[in-house]
């Protein structure tokens, strides 16, 4: 038995020795794959890292070899010319637009705005004048004027045609005011649609708290601290409304407007109008009453001598004037009021229509009309309408 394990030790002892040499060689195996497969990461993770700057380089400099040789290289580029801005009367230039909401986005916004009771004594209240127009205003210039040196005291708004495409120059007070319009016709509803999206694009300025309708064939009498200071200080609102048993009053009334619309509700008036926040806020916001002078009143009921002033009449009565602040002339019969030559526009003209308010032929402590309304084709012809503050431009 002895000998037995003295044979089999030798053996155990080659197994152990072959085994420990396994051992090494499978160990080096490892290392040299280890190895291996390190360096070709390292390769691999450098080379991506290369391609990824040349990638995110910008495309006109070269793809250079190394970071070193692409600081020494690289020069900076040339800025790059900017394009010509056209000249002021470029036709082609898009129109400058205030906002680009729908009717419905708009009416619905202007109703929502803030019903403020005491205006904040850190703003300034401002007066906006909305120019309801065809296209061009020829009379801009006695506007400029007018506005000059008074900024921050005054807002601007205006509707022309949707086909008019305007140039105006870039310190022009008319410049970017224009609101999105739709086609306008004479005696069409779509007149008053105008007239609240001039409204409603107004009331979304808080600090405008007196709205002034206009046309491009208004002038003012007066100059702008007068008229500021006479709207601005009211306590009323200028819009004529009133009951006119005649035809083209009571007799314009649809029985079908009834019962939400009685006739003894039904007024009449000028399509001009001054308005306090208040009536203005509350006028957008009706959706009671213009759908029906919309089904209901078409030629030869006129919807803009209609609207507001019975509109007016059921809302705030009160505060109404029932006047106008906007001079027309209408002696002469027809329904458009009466037109002046420039021959007819004198000194002695404007000094008749300013001293109206005080010689007896309207009963108010204030002179009635702070604007003139003068339809004037190519300054040839003018049609007066004025609004009347008390001192001259």
């Amino acid at each position: 038995m002895g000998n037995a394990q003295q044979q089999n030790s030798p053996i155990f002892a080659k197994l152990l020795k072959f085994h420990l040499q396994l051992s090494h060689v499978f160990q080096f195996v490892f290392f040299v794959i280890g190895f291996s497969l390190g360096i070709t990461l390292c390769l691999y993770a450098k080379s991506f890292s290369f391609n990824l700057q040349a990638n995110l380089a910008p495309s006109s400099l070269p793809v250079l070899l190394s970071q070193q040789e692409s600081v020494l290289s690289s020069q900076p580029l040339p800025p790059p010319e900017l394009p010509r801005p056209p000249p002021p009367d470029d036709r082609s230039q898009p129109m400058i637009i205030m906002h680009k909401m729908d009717d419905g986005e708009l009416f619905r916004r202007a109703s929502l705005v803030p019903r403020i009771e005491v205006f904040p004594l850190e703003h300034v209240p401002k007066i906006a004048f909305m120019f309801l127009t065809k296209g061009p205003m020829p009379l801009a210039p006695l506007w400029e004027k007018f506005f000059q040196g008074h900024e921050g005291l005054y807002s601007i708004y205006v509707h022309p045609s949707p086909s008019y495409n305007d140039s105006l120059p870039l310190n022009s007070v008319f410049y970017g005011r224009r609101i999105p319009s739709k086609p306008v016709e004479w005696g069409k509803p779509n007149m008053v649609d105008a007239m609240r999206r001039l409204l409603g694009s107004a009331v979304l300025e808080f600090t405008n708290q007196r709205f002034v309708l206009l046309s491009e064939t208004c002038i003012p009498l007066f100059n702008f601290t007068t008229t500021y200071s006479y709207l601005i200080n009211t306590n009323e609102t200028y819009i004529a409304s009133y009951d006119d048993p005649r035809k083209v009053g009571r007799g314009r009334y649809n029985p079908q407007m009834f019962p939400t619309l009685s006739i003894s509700q039904w007024r009449k008036g000028s399509q001009w109008f001054e308005l306090n926040r208040k009536l203005a806020i509350e006028i957008i916001s009706d959706s009671k009453y213009y759908p029906i002078f919309q089904e209901h009143c078409s030629p030869p009921c006129y919807m803009d001598e209609h609207y507001f002033p019975t509109l007016v009449n059921i809302l705030a009565p009160e505060e109404n004037s029932n006047r106008s602040i906007t001079w027309v002339d209408w002696s002469k019969s027809g329904p458009h009021p009466g037109k002046f030559g420039r021959q007819d526009v004198s000194d002695e003209f404007l000094n008749r229509i300013s001293s109206d308010s005080f010689n007896g032929l309207v009963t108010v402590p204030y002179p009635v009309s702070i604007l003139v309304s003068v339809s004037v084709p190519v300054l040839d012809s003018i049609s007066v309408s004025v609004p009347v503050p008390v001192l001259k431009l």
